[in-house]
């Protein structure tokens, strides 16, 4: 009469193990099952945020089940291993794929793009305006700039490749202009090594600096060599160089559209119409080919070059000729 006693935990246990398999076979259902996501979502995971919170987060948004979502994490080992940033939730995504990015850190890649001929103040204005970013450069000034980064001291204009960099949300901007920075001085030390013979600047900055008023001159490619040229030569000759752009950086924010003639005739160390030479630093950001045209000028004997209006410039011999095109495309 006993032993039918013994039969009633082997019930228990033999129901419990059904339950349990029974259970295990939905959980793995379920986890490569589309989520409840009817439009591209995003989600932040901030720092220190703990497995819970993140399925708290998760549930807000109505894409998971809690329980569901926290025992399949904890049947795959991955209720500690959520990374920091922000994810993006497509339609479509499964419970196991949602794991497995926040686990391996697949964050969203933004980019920020840094234009060529862009000022340094303008790209940290544009920084600084970008959300996305870490802003840890606050009331740093151009001129202060490589020495907050860390950089030996000096003027940061021109100093920053310009290109797209993807980052992550809440990377610091110090670390993408550090990366700029890094990818101009590789760019530059190749030019460098592949330049023309007898140019009439001796170091990769001089040729930075030239290479940012080509950047500012034209935008057209097949114009890059040739006004490297004309200033190359006019440079060898002792020639002032007499580039608008180098003065319109000399005035700064006072600058409205219109060069005038007083802004001309006032000396200052980035007027090249009063001062021979190079100005003292880049007046802008240049781009690859403004730094090979700089560094490989244009053959010829022109020495001036004017603006025809579409893009394009009309290149000169001679004062003379100059002087007739200017008053062609110019004063007309």
């Amino acid at each position: 009469m006993k032993k039918p006693i013994l039969l009633i935990p082997s019930a228990i246990i033999v129901l419990g193990v059904a339950f349990l398999a029974g259970m295990v076979l939905y959980l793995e259902r379920w986890a490569t099952q589309p989520l409840s996501i009817l439009e591209e979502t995003a989600i932040i995971v901030e720092p220190a945020m703990t497995f819970s919170a993140v399925t708290n987060t998760l549930v807000e948004e109505g894409i998971v089940n809690p329980w569901l979502f926290t025992m399949r994490a904890r049947q795959r080992g991955l209720q500690g291993s959520v990374q920091t940033g922000e994810y993006l939730l497509t339609v479509g995504l499964t419970p196991d794929e949602l794991l497995d990015r926040l686990t391996r850190g697949d964050v969203v890649a933004h980019r920020f793009l840094i234009v060529e001929g862009s000022t340094c103040r303008a790209i940290l204005e544009r920084l600084a305006a970008d959300g996305r970013l870490d802003y840890d450069l606050t009331g740093v000034a151009p001129e202060d700039l490589m020495a907050r980064l860390g950089l030996p001291a000096g003027n940061a204009e021109g100093q920053f490749f310009p290109d797209t960099y993807l980052f992550k949300r809440g990377d610091k901007a110090s670390a993408l202009l550090l990366r700029a920075k890094s990818v101009m001085d590789r760019v530059l030390a190749e030019a460098w090594t592949e330049r023309s013979p007898n140019l009439p600047y001796d170091t990769p900055y001089e040729a930075l600096i030239l290479a940012s008023i080509i950047e500012k001159e034209t935008a057209l490619a097949a114009d890059r060599a040739r006004i490297a040229g004309v200033f190359a030569r006019r440079l060898a000759k002792d020639m002032r160089l007499q580039s608008d752009p180098t003065v319109i950086y000399g005035v700064g924010s006072a600058f409205q559209g219109d060069l005038t003639r007083k802004m001309l005739k006032t000396d200052g160390p980035y007027n090249t119409y009063r001062r021979h030479g190079l100005p003292p630093t880049p007046i802008a950001l240049p781009g690859r080919a403004s730094i090979e045209a700089a560094l490989n000028p244009g053959g010829g004997k022109d020495l001036y070059f004017v603006a025809r209006g579409d893009g394009t410039s009309e290149f000169s011999e001679t004062l003379e000729d100059h002087n007739k095109a200017v008053a062609r495309y110019q004063r007309r």
